[in-house]
């Protein structure tokens, strides 16, 4: 995640662009609404099993929205804190991580796994990361696998894990120490290339291509992952010289060798080539051996400038090699996150006139989940008032009001979401280029999103296009406790389960749970509460389609 201020500049606003920018924030809002379901105490009674159908009630449509957050490791950012914890504390720190996700009613994590050739999991490939353990190439101690820790812990709290891979940087200039003898700047010096303060295996050599399209598939292979996830850095953010004067990348040689085997494109040309090549392959990869997992990016938000007419800053297709507007027409991800780090007033890169502009590119109705630079939201600014990360959440909503639209937000990154903490933590800031946010705002905007717009639960949208399979309806019985009084509703989910829902009226009001298809017991109500009026139970399959209702009304005492 990057942003980019040096690329991006920050032009002053005309009244009439303020206005055109404050009456589209106005017309979405009109369009959003409020329609969220209330929460309410729960209750019901004795014991009964329910039948599908039960009493023909329909319960209110659960919200379907995809909302994650990132998770980094470069630079520790997010997790672990720092390096060299123990696997106790790792585990303490990713726990509460999931936790906190859990409570403000997020769905999904993605973890960064991947951050310079190295690994936060056990790679047959690539060794130990540094991030992790504090020596590149050492495991945790005591042993675990952290993704697969991360992925059971995620899936018990009902959330998707995605596993975040940076393609090519070999080197950060946040690392410290040496690079392990397996890793690629020593296994195969000569795919390394030094550029600026970071070591980068260069995209054209084939060696490269064939070993990080690998690597991905490996994840995918090994992992229960629900999504692999490719960030912004294809080729690197140019570098300049002390004049300031654009270094340009050291890869004459591979390209010299790609013109000897007979190609013909040229360097530019080549350049995106190389990089469209390793985004189809881990795509197609991908669905070979596991259709469900979805494959996302999250390129630089701007794919040219011009692109729409009003838009100026940073050309990636051009500096980063990423023709991302290519990817989302072929169909080579299943959700696509521009990342969209601009508030709404800024003309030249106004956060719903990009988002606007990215949902009539996809060609292919891919899932549409713009990323928020909710770190530079918590640090506040002239142009990042309280309001600016929900009122683009809002935008976001908006866009479905007319058709197909964007269905969630990812945000950069947990860090800004976690609450405060009695030991303010070290500022990250070599090579990471958005600051971390102000320590006593993040709290707060993390309670004002909630408070206002996650109120309550939502289900990831489906992705119809990775299958069509519906899951068996489950069982249930609705009881109360004994000794408790509690009124509990007993589950029996389906195989194919990812996710089962419960929806309980009581008095005229709803209350909904998400939770992960493993839940067997839930607490709606307690000794005092009448008894629920109707349970509503489904069961979600992974890609996101419902079974069919078992309704049960209340048991009397």
């Amino acid at each position: 995640m990057r942003l980019l201020p040096e690329f991006l500049p920050s032009t002053a606003l005309s009244s009439s662009g303020v206005v055109v920018n404050l009456a589209r924030v106005l017309r979405h809002w009109v369009l959003v609404g409020a329609a969220v379901s209330s929460v309410a105490n729960s209750g019901h009674a004795q014991s009964q099993s329910m039948a599908p159908g039960g009493s023909g009630e329909t319960a209110p449509a659960i919200r379907r929205e995809f909302r994650g957050a990132w998770v980094a490791s470069v630079a520790n950012i997010d997790w672990p804190s720092k390096p060299g914890l123990s696997a106790w504390d790792q585990q303490a720190e990713l726990r509460a991580i999931l936790d906190r996700a859990r409570a403000l009613h997020l769905n999904a994590i993605l973890l960064q796994v991947r951050p310079a050739g190295d690994a936060l999991y056990a790679s047959p490939y690539e060794p130990w990361s540094a991030y992790l353990t504090g020596v590149e190439g050492r495991a945790p101690e005591p042993y675990y696998d952290p993704l697969a820790f991360a992925v059971k812990e995620a899936h018990e709290r009902g959330l998707e894990l995605h596993a975040w891979l940076n393609p090519y940087r070999a080197r950060h200039p946040s690392a410290n120490g040496d690079n392990a003898r397996t890793h690629v700047a020593n296994a195969h010096p000569e795919w390394v290339r030094r550029y600026g303060k970071y070591l980068w295996m260069d995209p054209g050599e084939p060696g490269v291509l064939a070993h990080s399209v690998k690597v991905a598939l490996d994840v995918v292979r090994r992992y229960d992952v629900d999504g692999i996830h490719v960030d912004d850095y294809f080729y690197p953010y140019p570098e300049a010289d002390s004049t300031g004067t654009e270094v340009p990348f050291p890869d004459s040689g591979s390209y010299a060798r790609y013109r000897a085997r007979g190609g013909q494109r040229g360097v530019s040309d080549w350049r995106r080539w190389n990089v469209d090549r390793y985004v189809e392959h881990v795509y197609r990869g991908t669905k070979q051996l596991k259709p469900w997992v979805k494959v996302g990016i999250s390129p630089f938000g701007i794919w040219r400038p011009g692109f729409p007419s009003q838009v100026q800053g940073f050309d990636s297709y051009e500096k980063l090699a990423g023709d991302s507007r290519k990817w989302l027409r072929e169909g080579w991800i299943d959700y696509f996150t521009p990342q969209l780090y601009w508030p709404i007033a800024r003309t030249a890169q106004s956060y719903p006139v990009l988002l606007d502009w990215w949902i009539g590119e996809n060609i292919k109705a891919r899932h549409m989940w713009p990323g928020h630079n909710s770190s530079r939201a918590g640090s506040g600014g002239a142009e990042w008032g309280p309001e600016e990360l929900n009122n683009q959440v809002r935008l976001t909503r908006a866009t479905t009001a007319t058709g197909q639209g964007a269905t969630g937000d990812i945000f950069f990154s947990m860090r800004s979401l976690m609450p405060a903490v009695a030991t303010p933590r070290t500022p990250v800031s070599v090579g990471v280029a958005t600051a971390p946010p102000t320590p006593a705002s993040t709290p707060a905007l993390a309670d004002r999103l909630q408070a206002e717009l996650y109120q309550e639960p939502a289900l990831i949208p489906a992705s119809p296009w990775l299958g069509n399979v519906r899951p068996a309806r489950p069982r249930l019985t609705v009881r109360r406790v004994e000794a408790s009084g509690d009124e509990v509703v007993e589950l029996v989910p389906p195989g194919n389960a990812r996710w089962i829902t419960v929806q309980v009226r009581r008095a005229e009001r709803w209350r909904t749970w998400v939770l992960p298809a493993s839940t067997t017991r839930v607490i709606i109500g307690t000794a005092t509460d009448q008894p629920a009026d109707v349970v509503v139970v489904r069961a979600i399959h992974r890609n996101g389609r419902e079974s069919l209702p078992v309704t049960a009304t209340g048991v009397r005492n």
